[in-house]
């Protein structure tokens, strides 16, 4: 007999398994220096720093952190219509 319960048991360890990686990949760092610029992002794909030139200009990892948010919007968005559009 299916037991519906299961399933959302199973999507609650996925969840947590999700929040774990989210964690994890917030304490890892990659540091790329290229000509002139180096940029400091975390694992989540959140930038710390741009220093171009030895000035460390938060303005552009401001934008792009924006830009960033902006284009994780639009995945969500394009996901949810993908799945009601499959029903």
């Amino acid at each position: 007999m299916f037991n519906p319960f299961n399933s959302l048991g199973d999507l609650q360890k996925l969840q947590q398994q999700a929040q774990k990686m989210q964690q994890a990949l917030q304490q890892e760092q990659v540091v790329v220096e290229k000509n002139g610029v180096k940029v400091t992002i975390r694992g989540d794909q959140i930038i710390e720093t741009v220093e171009v030139d030895g000035v460390i200009e938060n303005r552009i990892a401001e934008a792009i952190n924006e830009a960033i948010k902006k284009t994780q919007e639009l995945a969500a968005k394009k996901l949810i219509e993908i799945s009601t559009q499959s029903r």
